[in-house]
């Protein structure tokens, strides 16, 4: 089963479409020992992803990951989203090797620098991303079951070197 979760852009967000200026919050988050204070994030898109975690067939938590990197360091991205991936897998109990992304540029329904952790058994849903440029750097939305470990996902994300914004479902 492969799971959708793109919605269209509106009020300016597309993904890799160019810069955008908009207002921003700073997030505090829950983590393992009180709360983690995040990097300055955009309110409009933690609201986004919160929106895309509403409940549906399945329970649903992400993060956004904030980079650094710019268009032009695609393969460095290409790179980093396996990683974050395999932390994600690792953390919903998958082993990492025994998963694959999904990409889907053949099917018309799957939107441009959307991809899918999925493993290699049975194509079962492990993560979601979708990569969006903004002010000029690459932020990575992922989605994944809400079962997975999230404090573990978020440090991962950091010992990588990016900032992680943890978004918790209903």
């Amino acid at each position: 089963m492969i799971l959708l979760f793109y919605r269209p852009p509106s009020d300016g967000l597309e993904p890799a479409a160019g810069r955008f200026r908009l207002p921003t919050v700073t997030c505090i988050t829950p983590g393992g020992d009180g709360y983690r204070m995040s990097e300055t994030l955009d309110d409009d898109l933690y609201a986004r992803t919160k929106a895309l975690l509403d409940p549906g067939e399945i329970q649903l938590n992400g993060v956004i990951v904030d980079t650094d990197l710019a268009s032009d360091e695609e393969p460095t991205l290409h790179q980093a989203t396996i990683d974050v991936g395999d932390v994600i897998a690792e953390a919903a109990g998958f082993e990492p090797t025994e998963t694959y992304v999904y990409s889907g540029t053949d099917d018309e329904e799957f939107g441009v620098n959307q991809h899918q952790g999925l493993t290699l058994d049975d194509d079962a849903f492990v993560w979601e991303c979708q990569q969006l440029m903004r002010e000029g750097t690459y932020d990575v939305v992922f989605y994944y079951e809400a079962d997975a470990d999230q404090e573990a996902i978020v440090e991962g994300i950091e010992e990588l070197g990016f900032g992680a914004t943890s978004v918790y479902g209903e």
